[in-house]
């Protein structure tokens, strides 16, 4: 049951934030490699790809992958706050006085973010290159690099496209960095979550009812401490998983994570690494605090029916 309340906790946030995470792609595949200066700025910020998005593409657009977007958040968090709500009924994230332990609620937040980012990783793939995709005319026009483009039709062409070209394995091309990037973004997000929501039912600010009060209260620091320590690796993991790839795997951009640091950080320095901040922690910060939220309410329902149906 933990795993299916994460899983509708996680869905219900996503498709308020999936156009977010659609600026955030753009963002973050724009200039690719390139220094500032050497290409063309097509989207000059959040709100002006937006408007170009919906200029181009029509506004639908800015709901493009929202079907692989949901399944993933359905195998990542279903599987991450599943795990983590069994570590927590079970003491593993608790010191043997019954408090909480940061070394302990932080590795079992990485670990289970880690299994979940496995699970969910075909997914985010699919939706990654849907959402990099942008109209011909813009793609190929001279001097703009908005990122390797994909034909995929939707979620089922892009995944006949990969299981044609690349096999059952190239469903985890980029595996990696989708893993470490919700090892660092989970164990942000619940540990940051956790501590504050402790704090606040120690303290008694509100009512042992009040659930989504404290857990709105809880879920105001995560979106900035998760965005700030999530987006290099977020950025990484998003240009690993839109390259191509030859037909033994090996990508044609990048060799790995710690080369894909390398070459960012060479070609575009520190600022290249966080491209697309503001569209990050846009998304990060509603999607943490309604998935957060719904989370703790779903929580809650569900033990007060446990409750009433025990004689």
């Amino acid at each position: 049951m933990d795993f299916v309340l994460g899983a509708c906790a996680s869905v219900g946030a996503g498709i308020f934030s999936n156009p977010l995470d659609v600026l955030k792609t753009k963002a973050q595949l724009q200039g690719e490699l390139r220094a500032r200066g050497q290409y063309s700025v097509h989207y000059k910020n959040m709100f002006h790809a937006a408007y170009m998005i919906s200029k181009e593409e029509g506004i639908l657009a800015l709901q493009k992958g929202l079907c692989p977007a949901l399944l993933h958040q359905i195998a990542l968090n279903g599987t991450r706050l599943g795990l983590f709500q069994w570590a927590q009924d079970h003491g593993l994230t608790a010191n043997e006085d019954g408090t909480l332990s940061a070394p302990k609620t932080m590795l079992v937040s990485a670990c289970a973010g880690s299994i979940g980012a496995f699970l969910g990783s075909p997914f985010f793939l699919v939706k990654t290159q849907i959402q990099s995709q942008a109209p011909v005319a813009v793609s190929k026009s001279e001097n703009v690099v908005l990122g390797i483009q994909h034909d995929h039709k939707g979620m089922i062409s892009g995944f006949s496209n990969i299981l044609k070209n690349r096999g059952f394995l190239g469903l985890f091309d980029g595996a990696s960095g989708a893993i470490l990037r919700v090892a660092v973004g989970s164990c942000a997000q619940l540990s940051t979550f956790s501590y504050c929501k402790q704090f606040i039912e120690d303290h008694k600010f509100f009512s042992d009812d009040a659930v989504l009060t404290k857990a709105f209260a809880s879920s105001m620091l995560v979106g900035v401490n998760t965005a700030l320590l999530m987006t290099p690796f977020d950025t990484v993991s998003t240009r690993l998983f839109n390259q191509s790839r030859d037909p033994s795997g090996r990508g044609l951009l990048y060799n790995g994570i710690i080369d894909c640091f390398a070459k960012t950080l060479k070609t575009e320095g520190v600022r290249g690494l966080y491209k697309g901040l503001i569209p990050v922690y846009s998304r990060i910060a509603p999607h943490s605090m309604l998935t957060l939220m719904l989370w703790e309410e779903l929580k809650y329902l569900r033990n007060q029916q446990y409750l009433e149906s025990t004689p």
